[in-house]
């Protein structure tokens, strides 16, 4: 059984996640909260990064080496396309998502308005919130809108590349954002087919039981939904600042 370490709203969990789903693969979820995790958990990833893969006796964190990983170990739905070019282009959207996205999706708006205030107790950096809604977001979706297709996905059927971008939307709506449809249709488009896509269905619930419930009560909450999860845990108590990536 693959196990999988890490927090269903982390967009780097959720698109490993529906990557798995998109193989067909069995695994279980360590639903460790962001900004928890023990020594083992130090071990697992040097970084202290989510998520994990534990397969068996590998273990290997980053959710691009993992997305390698499983496209090249097991059968399934193909996570990359097979012509070189195709692949290096779906490397590099997956990258793009990553990198860019991440840190405007993420550490510029849902850090800021949902993490800040709820984990540490803080108000963000409403600057910062400015900058990611005034400048930052609207570059990457005007490079987005001319790169991404007007129907279906990058390279025929869906892949990790649609998936890793898509994936940082939802974080963006949950700290409040939405797509305007009108000066950004193909991106608005896009992100919507993709995150209606079957291999995104079950982990949707999964994250509003984690958004919702105290951390103290998560796990029962998340196995009263259904959530596929480990009895094994390698989180800690109480968070401890700058300890984990999303």
């Amino acid at each position: 059984m693959i196990r999988i370490i890490g927090s269903f709203v982390s967009p780097y969990v959720r698109k490993v996640l529906a990557c798995m789903n998109l193989k067909g693969l069995t695994y279980e979820v360590d639903p460790i909260t962001p900004f928890y995790g023990s020594d083992e958990f130090e071990r697992l990833s040097p970084l202290r990064r989510i998520p994990v893969l534990v397969d068996g006796d590998f273990h290997v964190s980053d959710s691009s080496v993992i997305c390698a990983y499983l496209d090249e170990s097991y059968s399934g739905h193909p996570l990359f396309p097979t012509d070189p070019k195709d692949r290096a282009r779906a490397r590099w959207f997956e990258e793009f998502a990553d990198s860019r996205l991440g840190d405007i999706f993420i550490w510029g708006l849902f850090y800021q308005k949902v993490v800040q205030p709820i984990v540490w107790g803080e108000p963000g950096d409403q600057a910062r919130i400015d900058k990611s809604l005034d400048e930052d977001i609207p570059a990457a979706l005007d490079y987005l809108e001319r790169e991404l297709p007007a129907d279906g996905f990058l390279f025929g059927d869906i892949g990790a590349a649609d998936i890793s971008v898509a994936s940082f939307f939802r974080n963006g709506a949950y700290a409040g954002f939405e797509t305007d449809s009108e000066r950004w249709p193909r991106t608005a488009a896009f992100v919507w087919r993709t995150l209606s896509h079957p291999c995104f269905a079950d982990l949707l619930r999964f994250e509003d039981v984690q958004r919702s419930a105290e951390i103290k009560g998560r796990r029962q909450a998340l196995l009263d939904a259904g959530a596929p999860l480990t009895d094994d845990t390698i989180g800690v108590r109480e968070p401890r600042r700058g300890m984990m990536r999303l």
